[in-house]
């Protein structure tokens, strides 16, 4: 068994060449947004939900992204709004966000 039910991790990519990064589009607040969201929930923790960093995850050109696993379901994102329906729909019911997925 994992020590985690679900794992998310945000593409904090940050680019300096110019090229489409995830972190050009507020990634890291995004992803902070999501980690306290889900202490305030209480999902946090083994057998739970972590939230985590992670570098590039080579979806860039799709906007900003983040994977949830073990489902390997990957999201674009606009603003908090959206990071709040993927924890709501899919993290705490169990369903896929058709319209954010990648």
């Amino acid at each position: 068994m994992s020590y985690y039910d679900k794992h998310v991790f945000f593409c904090l990519n940050q680019r300096d060449d110019g090229r489409v990064c995830c972190n050009a589009h507020d990634a890291s607040a995004m992803q902070a947004h999501a980690k306290q969201r889900i202490k305030q929930l209480d999902l946090a923790g083994e057998g739970k939900i972590r939230v985590n960093k992670a570098g590039c995850l080579d979806r860039c050109e799709q906007g900003p992204c983040l994977v949830v696993y073990p489902d390997a379901t990957w999201y674009t994102y606009v603003d908090a709004h959206d990071i709040d329906e993927i924890i709501d729909e899919h993290l705490v019911h169990g369903r896929v966000v058709d319209r954010l997925k990648i």
